[in-house]
């Protein structure tokens, strides 16, 4: 999973990167890197995370995320408070008015957030926004 995470990484950043280039191959590069991400993901887990576009699947957000900003959002549930885990909160759905009470029950459950495998570990942060 984390060799996956890692790639997913990778491949989003040279993404990113490529959007920000100029030139009029641009579309054509970024088809051909999410045309071998979709390939890579499809055939090593077994779904795609990109669509045609190459953006993310919504339901792959909150994976993504957590893979790339995990010390952040580590600082950020510890404090009980911060951009990340405000994100966090976002991506897991939830409005302004209930982040607050995320960020509580996450700041209390953090020993057990930081213990779990990754999946638990978001399966737990579904759990608390709820």
């Amino acid at each position: 999973m984390r060799q996956i995470l890692t790639q997913l990484s990778a491949l989003i950043c040279i993404t990113a990167l490529l959007m920000f280039a100029s030139g009029c191959t641009l579309k054509g590069t970024i088809n051909e890197t999410t045309d071998t991400t979709s390939n890579v993901t499809g055939t090593t887990s077994g779904r795609t995370w990109f669509t045609e576009d190459g953006l993310l699947h919504p339901e792959h957000k909150l994976t993504a995320f957590m893979a790339l900003n995990q010390t952040n959002v580590e600082q950020d549930l510890a404090r009980g408070q911060g951009e990340y885990v405000s994100s966090l909160g976002t991506l897991l759905g939830l409005s302004n008015d209930q982040q607050a009470g995320f960020h509580a029950k996450a700041q209390g459950e953090f020993e057990t957030l930081m213990t779990s495998d990754h999946e638990a570990r978001l399966q737990h942060l579904r759990m608390l926004a709820r």
